[in-house]
């Protein structure tokens, strides 16, 4: 199991308590999704969906306590202020599931020409694909990528097929770029098509995309700025323009 965050740490053995009580009063399908999302996200060695839904319970539990606090320090506790305290604790654990999995897609998607980059030049060098992984393991940067391909690497020596470690890692992962390559060299395995080349056209097509996708955000720079001008910065600048007018009439009159 991986480490448990600070945070964790202090309240995993009330998250121990509640996974044990509630785990059998939950669907097995309910489990299965939740383990699945787990797997996506890189928490599928810290916890499981017992877990996680008993940590959904006790965020639940500390917004009410913390909306009751509130409400009686200032004296006015409402019904609905509690609900909505319960509904955010509730959804809280989820939304940071959807962050995480989306961080670490985020950094496979950009680790991944460099990956395919040393990959490419292992083949070519006249590796097979095992040791081309593990070359690109220990010269690759740090990230879930290498993780996974740390992965894709016990389950070949283990026996599994190379094809079917990677559709493995795929569904792990579940990235299209990553499901782009799986199938290539799916393809080219039944076709007997070079490995070499086929990795290559992989690499400089996810560096394009790569660069695409920051030209991307860069055009969209201008569109978020916006909303913050509007609201935050051109009514302090009008205000600044206007205090010493408006000081100036005030004097005159």
């Amino acid at each position: 199991m991986d480490p448990l965050s600070p945070g964790l740490k202090l309240m995993w053995p009330l998250v121990r308590l509640f996974a044990f009580y509630i785990s059998e009063n939950l669907s097995v399908d309910y489990l299965e999704r939740v383990s699945k999302k787990l797997q996506v996200s890189g928490l599928s060695y810290m916890m499981t969906a017992e877990q996680y839904f008993a940590i959904r319970i006790i965020s639940t539990l500390f917004a009410l306590m913390l909306a009751t606090i509130c409400g009686l320090l200032l004296e006015d506790i409402s019904f609905k202020y509690l609900f909505l305290a319960g509904v955010l604790g509730y959804f809280l654990p989820v939304m940071t599931l959807n962050d995480l999995r989306k961080k670490r897609q985020g950094l496979i998607v950009k680790a991944l020409p460099v990956y395919l980059d040393y990959l490419t030049m292992s083949i070519e060098a006249g590796l097979n694909m095992t040791g081309a992984i593990t070359q690109a393991v220990e010269r690759g940067p740090d990230g879930p990528l290498k993780i996974e391909f740390e992965k894709v690497t016990r389950d070949m020596r283990a026996g599994m097929s190379r094809a079917q470690s990677f559709r493995n890692m795929a569904d792990r992962i579940q990235v299209t770029e990553i499901n782009s390559l799986v199938s290539a060299l799916a393809q080219a395995e039944k076709t007997g098509a070079s490995l070499g080349q086929t990795l290559r056209v992989q690499s400089d097509q996810r560096r394009v995309e790569r660069f695409q996708r920051a030209e991307k955000k860069a055009l969209e720079a201008p569109v978020k700025l916006v909303f913050p001008l509007i609201v935050f910065i051109f009514p302090v600048t009008f205000m600044i323009l206007a205090f010493p007018i408006a000081m100036k009439f005030m004097y005159e009159l």
